[in-house]
């Protein structure tokens, strides 16, 4: 079984934001030699906002090792000569889409501002899927399916707010659940073992992830750590769904664990 995850971050300058490990630097080669410890195939990288040449490392990487390592990269969307970026974005070596996470200063409400509102049909006719970190804004994410059928949009860590733990985590997981009868629309279960208190393998947490699961299903439903801010090892990230799941198994497993991202995607590994 190919397991691929759905998002990890590697970087060789700046400072973390505080969740993430306080090193200087994590590189491909770092990453890589993890993911074979873990027995992880492949992984999509969201280059970080604090490495100014967070894009360039990633494609980097993406080109050395292409069958293992795709991207979904960003730019400043709030710039006007930007805009044609989109047309050509895919043809950098590994890039397969878009994210954005809102964590600098001044990005907080590009989703409901109107910033990013020319956006979501250049990236539909461009056949850009968009990544989104996106807890408490699920309202705008719903206008954006709605109104942009054709674009595919991958929503990170489940929703969750960041630091939130436990039942109290999940409270509005109702509002991510809504949006499983938008068909664009797919759910990182990225993250997950941070979102419970308690220890490996996070039962407290299992009934939430079976709910986004049965709404959403297995190929729009997709397994991914962030791996620099999990509070276990790589493998125990991957064994939490491959062996703590009863439920998740056979063809469903195979789709959750990386088959269901790189269709998704347009990810097409050798």
């Amino acid at each position: 079984m190919q397991i691929v995850d759905a998002q990890v971050h590697i970087w060789t300058s700046g400072t973390p934001v505080h969740i993430h490990r306080q090193v200087s630097a994590y590189t491909k080669d770092e990453l890589l030699r993890d993911m074979d410890e873990a027995g992880v195939s492949a992984a999509l990288l969201h280059p970080p906002s604090w490495d100014v040449r967070a894009n360039e490392v990633a494609i980097e990487a993406a080109r050395d090792n292409p069958d293992r390592l795709a991207i979904l990269g960003f730019f400043d969307v709030s710039r006007p000569q930007n805009r044609s970026l989109v047309e050509t974005w895919k043809a950098q070596p590994g890039m397969l889409g878009l994210r954005f996470a809102f964590l600098q200063q001044g990005q907080e409400n590009w989703l409901v501002d109107g910033t990013m509102d020319w956006l979501w049909s250049a990236a539909e006719r461009a056949g850009l899927p968009v990544g989104l970190l996106v807890p408490n804004r699920l309202k705008a994410v719903e206008k954006i399916a709605k109104n942009h059928p054709n674009l595919k949009l991958l929503i990170d860590h489940m929703a969750r707010p960041r630091g939130s733990k436990d039942g109290a985590g999940f409270a509005d997981l109702d509002d991510l659940l809504s949006l499983a009868k938008y068909p664009n629309v797919a759910v990182k279960a990225t993250g997950a073992p941070s979102y419970s208190s308690e220890a490996y393998p996070y039962r407290n947490i299992h009934e939430y992830i079976q709910r986004i699961f049965d709404k959403f299903g297995p190929e729009r439903m997709f397994w991914g750590t962030d791996i620099t801010r999990m509070p276990c090892s790589y493998r125990q990230c991957v064994t939490m769904f491959t062996d703590e799941l009863p439920w998740l198994k056979g063809t469903d497993l195979e789709l959750v664990m990386g088959q269901g991202l790189c269709k998704w995607i347009g990810w097409r590994r050798t």
